[in-house]
C-alpha cells in the first residue's frame, strides 16, 4: 500500500498553464500520473499536450474526477487557489509554491481545517509526494525513487528528500510512499500527520524523518513516536547553523535555545530513534533496520 496518493489519483494542476506548471506537470504524467485537468480562468477551453483546461477547479472536478489539485499559481495567488480546491471537495491540495507569506499560510491552513475538513493541505514550499512506481505529484525526480519497499519517508527538506530517495535506491532499499511537508512556518501538513499515516500503512515497516533546524515539529514528532511500532530512523539538518540566521526554508531559524538541530537530534534519540549524522549515515541506518525485518 501507499498513503496519500497512489495509481488511480486524479490530479487537476492549477497554474498547469505557466511554465513551471506546464514543464512539471507533463512530467508527471510522462511518469505515469493521471493528470486530468488544468485550471485557468483565461483559457478555459484550451489543452496542453491533450491535458484540458477548466475555468474552475469545481467544473474540472465535475469533468474529469479529480481528487487532488497541485497548485503552481504565483504567491500571491495560492491562498484563493487553495480556497478554491478545497470549496471544490478535493482530499488533497499539495501547494509547490515557495514564497507565501505566512499571513496566508495561517489562513489557509485554518480556513481549510475549519471549513474543509475532508481535505488535507500539503506545504506550501514543498516537493510534493511520491509513490514510486504509481504516482508523482510536484517537482521529485522520479528516476531516482523505487517502489515496492518497505521505506516511507517523511521531510521537511526537498533536497535532502531526493539524496534520501537517491541514496536507497541506490542501495537497493524500495519505498511506499516519500512526502515533502515543506519548511514553511505553517506547513498543511506535519511530520505526525505522516507518522500516523505511515503507522496504519502495513507495508510500511521503516519511516525516515528527515528535519532540520527551526520550530519543534521533530520534538513533537519524537513524542509521537513513542505510540509507534514502526522503527523510525532519523536525521536533522543543521548542526553548524548560527544562532538567529534564516538557513534555506522560512521555517528554518534558531532563536536562542529553541529549534536547535542538537536539541531535536536529542529528543530524537530519547524516543529511540537512531539518528544519522549526515544523510548518507541516515541512509545506511535505514538500511540496516531493512535488512534486520
Amino acid at each position: 500500500m501507499t498513503i496519500l496518493v497512489d495509481e488511480h489519483t486524479k490530479v487537476v494542476y492549477q497554474g498547469l498553464t505557466g511554465s513551471q506548471g506546464r514543464f512539471y506537470g507533463l512530467r508527471n504524467r510522462a511518469y505515469g500520473t493521471q493528470v486530468v485537468a488544468g485550471t485557468n480562468p483565461r483559457k478555459a477551453g484550451t489543452d496542453v499536450e491533450g491535458v484540458p483546461v477548466f475555468a474552475t477547479v469545481g467544473e474540472a472536478v465535475q469533468a474529469t474526477g479529480a481528487t487532488v489539485s497541485c497548485i503552481f499559481v504565483p504567491a500571491p495567488g495560492v491562498l484563493p487557489a487553495v480556497l478554491e480546491a478545497a470549496g471544490a471537495g478535493v482530499e488533497l491540495v499539495v501547494v509547490i509554491t515557495e514564497g507565501v507569506p505566512t499571513h496566508d499560510q495561517a489562513r489557509m491552513f485554518a480556513t481549510v481545517s475549519r471549513d474543509f475538513p475532508a481535505t488535507r493541505l500539503l506545504g506550501p514550499n514543498c516537493p510534493g509526494v511520491i509513490s514510486p512506481g504509481r504516482c508523482n505529484i510536484g517537482i521529485t525526480a522520479g528516476e531516482i525513487a523505487r517502489g515496492d519497499g518497505p521505506v516511507g519517508i517523511v521531510s521537511r527538506s526537498g533536497t535532502l528528500t531526493y539524496q534520501a530517495l537517491h541514496e536507497l535506491t541506490q542501495a537497493g532499499v524500495g519505498q511506499t510512499t516519500c512526502v515533502g511537508i515543506g519548511g514553511d512556518p505553517v506547513p498543511g501538513t506535519t511530520f505526525v500527520d505522516c507518522l500516523a499515516l505511515f503507522e496504519a500503512d502495513p507495508d510500511t515497516r521503516v519511516v525516515m524523518l528527515i528535519g532540520e533546524i527551526g520550530g519543534s515539529a521533530e520534538e513533537e514528532a519524537a513524542e509521537y513516536v513513542g505510540q509507534m511500532a514502526t522503527p523510525v530512523v532519523g536525521y536533522v539538518a543543521g548542526l553548524s547553523a548560527p544562532v538567529g540566521r534564516r538557513m534555506g526554508h522560512a521555517g528554518a531559524i534558531v532563536s536562542g535555545s529553541r529549534g536547535t538541530a542538537r536539541a531535536k537530534i536529542e529528543a530524537l534519540g530519547r524516543a529511540g530513534v537512531a539518528v544519522g549524522r549526515d544523510p548518507s549515515e541516515a541512509a545506511r541506518l535505514v538500511a540496516e533496520v531493512v535488512a534486520g525485518l
